[in-house]
């Protein structure tokens, strides 16, 4: 086997998050509603796997684009002490560093608002082919939440990854529903494993049932698709097998992250060579440990906590 840089390649969306620990509503026009913390942190999805992946030991690289302000370096210092090589993340001037304001309220899904920023200018043409040769994984996440990077971009991307024996796996933040299956139609050829929630599936192929959401995924060239349901679990489907699984019940303090962990967990299972069963489990338990603290990644398990973890934890894993 070749000799790479990096085990994964963490492709797409940084973002300085500001989010508030849990309060009880959302205030009325002029009232005011007091948190226990307001946590500035790293997040988006390239990011946030980035950092995941590195507390489980492995190394890795984020490639993206931050401006030069005081939330870019924010956003580099706080990588760089996570362990994540931050060398391809790119200072652009005249943008600022993208931000998400996030909303928890208890007993509620959380609330985004959200800045493009930097992420506006990712074109893609960030990660040539020596890039694409440093790592044996090649993961794109918040795709279609960049608009300079369009599906021809992403296509070029992920067939000279596979042209070189990088694995692709895919993951997509959905702002609204302007043209999707056409965005994401011609990249699926090319995607080793595709990683939507139902939600984002629901609104790229209109179909409401994620077994036919997964199907349809699959037809269009994917090699395997899970779809994350949230306290649902989730669908896997490939060639070989149909499996769902359900949810590891751990205390819920904030979901911010969790489908980002659940995807560090399922690439950290292809790392080390894992079926898709195992892998299944190591992502939903990964994903698990991430909603026990207000956070992106704040609460995600080591990789001894997660060996920990599933000794101690059974997650039933179905056969359709």
């Amino acid at each position: 086997m070749a000799e790479h840089r990096f085990d994964c390649l963490c492709v797409g969306i940084v973002v300085a998050d500001h989010s508030c620990t849990p309060i009880d509503s959302i205030p009325e026009a002029g009232q005011l509603v007091v948190a226990h913390r307001l946590p500035l942190s790293t997040g988006g999805c390239a990011a946030n796997v980035a950092v995941d992946l590195a507390k489980l030991g492995r190394n890795v690289a984020v490639v993206g684009r931050v401006g030069e302000d005081a939330l870019g370096r924010f956003v580099c210092e706080s990588l760089a002490a996570e362990n994540v090589d931050t060398q391809f993340l790119l200072e652009t001037p005249e943008v600022e560093t993208s931000g998400t304001l996030i909303v928890n309220v208890a007993g509620e899904d959380r609330r985004f608002i959200h800045c493009f920023g930097a992420n506006a200018v990712f074109d893609g043409s960030e990660v040539n082919d020596e890039l694409l040769s440093s790592a044996p994984v090649l993961y794109l996440g918040g795709y279609l939440l960049m608009p300079q990077l369009t599906a021809d971009a992403v296509t070029d991307m992920f067939q000279r990854a596979q042209a070189v024996g990088v694995k692709t796996v895919l993951d997509v933040a959905v702002p609204d529903t302007d043209r999707l299956w056409g965005r994401v139609e011609p990249v699926l050829r090319f995607t080793d494993v595709f990683l939507p929630n139902a939600d984002e599936a629901r609104l790229i192929t209109g179909l409401d049932d994620p077994w036919e959401q997964a199907g349809r995924f699959c037809a269009a060239g994917a090699g395997t698709v899970v779809v994350t349901r949230g306290d649902a679990g989730a669908v896997l489907r490939d060639s070989h097998v149909e499996i769902s699984s359900g949810v590891y019940s751990v205390p819920f303090v904030d979901g911010t992250g969790s489908g980002d962990a659940f995807d560090a967990g399922f690439i950290y299972g292809m790392l080390q060579g894992e079926e898709s069963r195992k892998c299944l489990r190591l992502g939903s338990a990964l994903g698990a440990s991430c909603v026990r603290q207000t956070g992106a990644t704040t609460g995600v398990f080591s990789a001894q906590e997660l060996d920990q973890f599933l000794t101690t934890n059974r997650l039933d894993v179905d056969s359709r």
